[in-house]
This record gives structure tokens, C-alpha cells and sequence, in this order.
């Protein structure tokens, strides 16, 4: 097994740029704080890239770079190393895609305050807590500070940013490769910040001041965290198992693989965490051994299935 050699844009772009095409695989990556090679980030957390491993020798030219990594999936529209690299004239023919998007999204999400700066209410569709006037019944569970129009409203953007994703791939020489995506890990609310400001524009904590301003008690963060997470999970996976809408997404759930939480309250490393939302090397390595299981299983064709009787083509499990 060997890891996956990882360059950058600006390495293609050197003067003795790697050979490409002494890689069994090459695939091009995308993404948050999960797959930025920044020096600071890579300093205090894990890089999830740095932990793949395949059989088969496998490259990646990794988009996140040295500078900030995405904090939105619209941020891809503005990346034009990724879109250059995927749709532009002289572009190499991708083996894959590599996605790490949507979870800073999310994040952003349940920061939304319930108030805007001059104290207008913000409506329960822009944000994903609910104010204590708004709880359910405590029957609900925690599903009762969960603002659903709000997630309606993430979900849809999410869908339209995926497949805005997908009619990229298609544009360009790599039309029909797989995109590979992962869910997240499921955090613990709790004051771990990051070092330095990361790019949610801030060095954190996340949720734990979200959770905290709208009263949640804090004998509930933990539900909450997995109930939001575990939602965007099913999304993804939706999302892979829809392969009319979402041809070719492959979606590897993470919130399968058993790590180590963090104990509440605690405000450095703990567990598998370095901070309240990022993963350390522990975590990663857990994590990326799993997925990268699953990506070589697809690039080697692995996870096709026989199509009934009268159809074109063959289909394809997504996990």
C-alpha cells in the first residue's frame, strides 16, 4: 500500500513538473480544511489527503493548495486552478474527482444568529436553530431546536452546488469519471479553537457559541451535533444514490467509522480532534484508510452490478 502522492497546481506549473502518467490513478481534489496543505493547517491538524492510501500507484493534484481552502461550495465557481484543471483546453483526462465540500457549509449554517445586526428576526428558513420560543415539545427530542425549513433551504443549495459541480466534470475531457465525496465526522460542541483564523473567518470555536446563544442545554450539544451532521450525511448519500440527477457521485460515509470523541468541555486536543471541528492524525488516518477502500474499489470497477434484462449500460452501488 502507498500513500497518495499529492502536488499542487503550482507544482504542474514548475519547472520540473511530476509525470503524471507514471500514476496508475490520477485524480484532482477540491476542498475545505480537510484537505488544505496551508503550512499553518497542516501544522495544527491533519491534511485527510496525507492519509490515502492505495494499492495501486495514485496521484492527486490538490486544489485546497497552500492558501485558504473553500468555505462554501459556491467558492468553486471562483477557483479557477480546479476549473482550469477539470474543463479547460489541454486539461488532463481525470481518473476522479476528489471532494471534500459541504461541511463548512453546514457549519456556517448553524452559526447563523437568530437576529440580524439591528435585531430583526431572521426567518426560520435562513438558519438551522431555533429560537427557545420556537422549540418543539421536548417528545421531539432534540429535533426540537432543529430548524427544518432552514434545512430545506441548505439542502437545495447544496443539490444545485453538486450538480453545478457535475455539469463541470462533464464539460471538459473527464466527462463521466467518478466524484468522490465524503460525509463528516460527527464533532463535540465544545471551546476548542483553532490557532489561527481558519476560512470560516475565524479561529473558532464553531458551534459551541451557536448552540450556547440560542439556549440549547448543553446536556443536548452532543445530539444536536449528530443530528445536523447525520443529516447532511443522508443528503450525501441521497444525493450518490440518485444516479439520474447525480451521475457518477460516490459518496463514503464517515460518520461509519468509529473514532474517539472529544470530552465536553475540553479546549484542546482530545480524542481524534485537534479542535472542535477538525479531525487530528488519528482521526484522519482512521477516516482516510476507509475511504480509500472505497475509491479504489470504484476506479477498479468493483462496484458495478448487472443491470436487468433491457436496459443500457450497467448501474452502480454507491457505497
Amino acid at each position: 500500500m502507498d500513500h497518495l502522492a499529492c502536488f499542487t497546481p503550482a507544482d504542474l506549473a514548475g519547472r520540473t513538473p511530476p509525470d503524471l502518467g507514471s500514476y496508475r490513478w490520477k485524480l484532482l481534489a477540491q476542498g475545505d480544511s480537510w484537505f488544505s496543505n496551508a503550512r499553518a493547517k497542516l501544522n495544527a491538524h491533519a491534511n485527510l489527503l496525507q492519509e490515502l492510501v492505495f494499492k495501486s500507484n495514485t496521484v492527486a493534484v490538490n486544489c485546497a493548495g497552500t492558501g485558504n481552502a473553500l468555505s462554501h461550495m459556491v467558492d468553486l465557481e471562483s477557483s479557477p486552478e480546479f476549473v482550469q484543471l477539470l474543463t479547460g483546453p489541454g486539461a488532463p483526462v481525470w481518473d476522479g474527482v476528489l471532494l471534500s465540500v459541504g461541511g463548512n457549509d453546514l457549519i456556517a449554517a448553524a452559526r447563523t444568529p437568530a437576529h440580524n445586526w439591528n435585531g430583526e428576526p431572521i426567518p426560520l428558513e435562513l438558519r438551522l436553530l431555533r429560537r427557545q420560543t420556537e422549540w418543539g415539545p421536548p417528545s421531539a427530542g432534540v429535533a426540537r431546536y432543529f430548524s427544518e425549513p432552514g434545512w430545506t433551504t441548505y439542502a437545495d443549495y447544496l443539490r444545485a452546488n453538486v450538480k453545478h459541480l457535475l455539469s463541470l466534470r462533464d464539460q471538459g475531457p473527464s466527462a463521466g469519471k467518478p466524484v468522490f465525496m465524503h460525509c463528516y465526522a460527527v464533532p463535540m460542541p465544545r471551546p476548542a479553537g483553532a490557532e489561527s483564523s481558519d476560512e470560516l473567518g475565524s479561529s473558532g470555536p464553531w458551534l459551541y457559541p451557536a448552540l450556547k446563544a440560542y439556549g440549547v442545554p448543553a446536556a443536548d450539544w452532543a445530539a444536536v451535533s449528530r443530528l445536523m451532521v447525520f443529516h447532511l450525511a443522508q443528503l450525501l448519500k441521497s444525493m450518490a444514490a440518485d444516479k439520474a440527477a447525480f451521475p457518477g457521485l460516490f459518496v463514503f460515509d464517515s460518520t461509519a467509522v468509529p473514532l474517539a470523541l472529544a470530552a465536553p468541555g475540553s479546549t484542546g486536543i482530545s480524542g481524534d480532534w485537534h479542535n472542535e471541528i477538525h479531525l487530528n492524525h488519528s482521526g484522519c488516518f482512521k477516516i482516510a484508510r476507509a475511504w480509500s477502500e472505497h475509491i479504489e474499489m470504484v476506479l477498479e470497477g468493483k462496484h458495478l452490478i448487472p443491470v436487468p434484462t433491457g436496459r443500457k449500460g450497467r448501474g452502480s452501488s454507491n457505497s
